[in-house]
């Protein structure tokens, strides 16, 4: 048996052209609005023209591959690279046995089950996957620690931790990902004994889907939590991205630019934690995951 390990994100484009067929397959087949594709254009021009999300990935994989002994790739769920092609490239280079990560530590399965169908006709691989992993030691290890170093640059900050939003009714129908998400926050907040933290879901997509259905989204909203702790008489908050493991666009525009520009209106003085990206504490915490899986 040869073992590899595939690391898979929601991914994201390089090139901004590419924009309105990846917010196709992001939208399961229904075109974009064009206001859509337009204001998420501005964004990533906002942050340079481009997300670091797949360079980070690459490196990330590089460096989960080195400790764990097995050849590691990254492959994007919506975009490219493309995973069948990716797997399709390590089982003609002899590996049989495929270790699934999601980096999407509270939303697992659908990642694992969309390389699972995509791969299903491969001959001689067998597919296992890592189930949600936001509550380990290891990710709630590397979280603390990046929030207690920004804690400790910002004097005595209100923690907000946050995670994309989701449309409510994904929860409703019994997906763990809220319930998963205030558990992670909760255990840092007792592990890091917070005097005062709260919980936010940010990135909110559209308020109407296609056909123009209405879409509710998971809340509170980090723009409407910020307003609340300012009027609390909270002057100093760090945010605390706890559903994202790497820079991108949620991080450097919705974060960076946007509720930066929120808070300096409110007159709340804002920073976050340095993303976890390809630190040795995410490396330990994906190796952690992925170890037990390597013989099963």
């Amino acid at each position: 048996m040869t073992t590899g390990c595939l690391l898979i994100s929601h991914g994201t484009v390089d090139d901004l052209a590419d924009l309105p067929a990846f917010l196709r397959n992001i939208r399961r087949g229904h075109e974009a609005p064009p206001e859509l594709v337009a204001e998420v254009t501005r964004r990533y021009e906002a942050i340079g023209g481009r997300s670091p999300l797949n360079a980070i990935s690459t490196t990330l994989a590089e460096r989960v591959g080195a400790a764990l002994g097995v050849p590691t790739r990254y492959a994007g769920r919506l975009w490219k690279p493309d995973a069948r092609e990716v797997v399709r490239e390590m089982v003609a280079a002899g590996v049989d046995h495929l270790v699934v990560v999601p980096l999407a530590q509270f939303s697992a399965k659908i990642y694992v089950e969309h390389v699972q169908n995509a791969c299903k006709d491969l001959p001689g691989l067998t597919i296992v996957g890592a189930e949600n992993w936001g509550l380990t030691e290891g990710i709630l290890g590397a979280f603390g620690r990046a929030i207690e170093a920004a804690r400790v640059a910002a004097g005595d900050p209100y923690v907000l931790m946050t995670a994309h939003s989701l449309p409510k009714f994904i929860v409703d129908q019994g997906d763990p990902y809220e319930k998963e998400v205030r558990a992670a926050a909760a255990a840092l907040a007792e592990k890091l004994a917070l005097p005062r933290w709260g919980v936010s879901f940010q990135s909110q997509g559209m308020s109407t889907g296609p056909g123009g259905r209405p879409v509710a989204w998971l809340g509170p909203d980090l723009r409407a939590a910020l307003k609340e702790l300012r009027e609390a008489g909270e002057r100093a908050v760090v945010l605390a991205p706890i559903g994202f493991l790497a820079d991108h666009v949620e991080i450097l525009y919705d974060l960076d630019l946007e509720a930066q520009g929120w808070s300096k209106d409110l007159g709340i003085s804002l920073s976050r934690i340095a993303s976890l990206n390809a630190s040795d504490d995410m490396v330990d915490a994906i190796a952690r995951v992925a170890r037990p899986l390597l013989a099963r």
